[in-house]
């Protein structure tokens, strides 16, 4: 099965899922909308398993395609009886044709981004923040995939949740410290500012922009990301499904996407 019927199908679930009957999504919606809410903060104590896919067309002079596959567990910690400590993995996993050449392909892991964030158990008026490290590690598994760089940095998100809406932001700035010598130091900016607003089904509308400020080469990259969302069950397995367009608003010259498509699943492990 190619991509495009893949995004296709996934679309497909997820709208039968927002719009199926009333009576439906009646059944365990209070957990749904908790759930939904949870998953709109980024630093909630929830531990979950997200894989969103990313799937972008016509970039650069060849029209070239990629596909990211983000496998991105996220843990809590209690660590006090009031802060937590929350740990965030983001594995991406790449396969891309006529990027770097015509009839060129690379495929395997990108460098892998790994957050701590320090943050309080309880908001104070639906205010959540959080603080900590960021990591930048190379995984990758290809020259073209990768910077062969370690970093760190810091990194903080705020957000504001009342009425089933969800508004804030994420910020990180990171540093190489060590790496393979013949490549570029690494200082890099992501700036990551989000909406959702969430029914008490469990469903959902929503949009990031997600900002890559490259300080060394002076470019900065700027995706627009409207999604809709939904929280389901498979079996007793309790689920988020994803779907939406990426739109390419900047990018490095030579590197703009005509068109891309967001879709994933989230697989959620409540307490």
């Amino acid at each position: 099965m190619n991509m495009k019927k893949t995004v296709l199908i996934l679309g497909a679930i997820l709208s039968f899922i927002l719009f199926k009957p009333a009576e439906a999504q009646e059944s365990g919606g209070s957990d749904a909308a908790e759930l939904a809410k949870k998953l709109s903060n980024p630093i909630a104590s929830l531990i979950s398993v997200p894989f969103q896919n990313n799937t972008d067309w016509g970039i650069g002079p060849y029209g070239g395609s990629r596909n990211t596959l983000n496998i991105q567990p996220v843990v809590p910690l209690s660590l006090t009886d009031d802060i937590n400590l929350i740990v965030r993995w983001v594995q991406p996993v790449i396969s891309q044709y006529n990027i770097t050449g015509m009839g060129e392909h690379e495929s395997g892991f990108g460098d892998a981004v790994v957050s701590a964030f320090f943050s309080p158990k309880a908001s104070k008026g639906g205010v959540t923040l959080g603080v900590g490290p960021v990591f930048l590690v190379p995984t990758a598994t290809n020259d073209f995939l990768g910077t062969k760089k370690f970093g760190v940095g810091p990194t903080a998100v705020g957000l504001i949740q009342a009425n089933g809406m969800t508004i804030g932001a994420l910020l990180n700035q990171v540093w190489s410290i060590a790496g393979d010598s013949d490549r570029s130091s690494v200082s890099s900016m992501f700036f990551q500012p989000f909406f959702t607003y969430n029914w008490k089904s469990g469903a959902g509308i929503g949009a990031n922009f997600e900002i890559t400020q490259n300080w060394k080469g002076n470019t900065t990259t700027v995706w627009m990301n409207p999604v809709m969302t939904a929280v389901t069950s498979l079996g007793k397995q309790k689920t988020q499904f994803l779907f939406g367009p990426r739109i390419n608003l900047a990018a490095p010259s030579g590197g703009k996407a005509d068109f891309g498509v967001r879709a994933g699943v989230v697989f959620l492990f409540p307490k």
